[in-house]
């Protein structure tokens, strides 16, 4: 008779308990962490259907690595975007900055800077109902850029 103690939780009188403490799964060389399911609002190496490029251009020269604009409350849209450069950190920063001021953008510093970026800033409009975070990472002379937030299409 053979008595599976450790899928049950008890154990015969005669068997010894079995313990799986400490046990991690190994995945095997077939899984992978990546999915060719991508959703339904992002694309990979291009801007999103619906991203509002006219409100966030992609810098000149930059590459996009992975993009998302989903529809959200009141008509406004949750953007992200990620992507690469080789553009200096204060002109990557300006080339986001120009259009989103110019569109009623305010921005702050962040109140607490992450530790590793290059830079960081925050974009508010419409009294915080609209609000974008942008960090650029400086590694080995390439810029990664990661800019989220909510923004609605139309100026308010």
């Amino acid at each position: 008779m053979v008595v599976l103690a450790a899928c049950t939780g008890t154990t015969a009188p005669d068997a010894s308990p079995t313990t799986t403490a400490g046990a991690t799964p190994t995945p095997s060389a077939s899984e992978s962490l990546l999915t060719d399911q991508i959703g339904g609002h992002t694309a990979v190496g291009r801007l999103a259907d619906a991203f509002p490029a006219d409100l966030v251009p992609v810098p000149e020269g930059a590459e996009v690595l992975v993009s998302s604009a989903a529809p959200a409350a009141d008509g406004a849209v949750e953007i992200s975007l990620n992507l690469r450069t080789e553009q200096d950190t204060g002109g990557l920063l300006e080339a986001v900055r120009a259009p989103l001021v110019a569109a009623g953008f305010t921005e702050s510093a962040p109140a607490v800077p992450e530790a590793g970026l290059a830079a960081q800033a925050a974009f508010a409009r419409s009294d915080g109902a609209e609000l974008l975070v942008v960090g650029i990472l400086d590694r080995d002379g390439t810029r990664t850029m990661t800019l989220g937030g909510t923004v609605r299409t139309t100026a308010p």
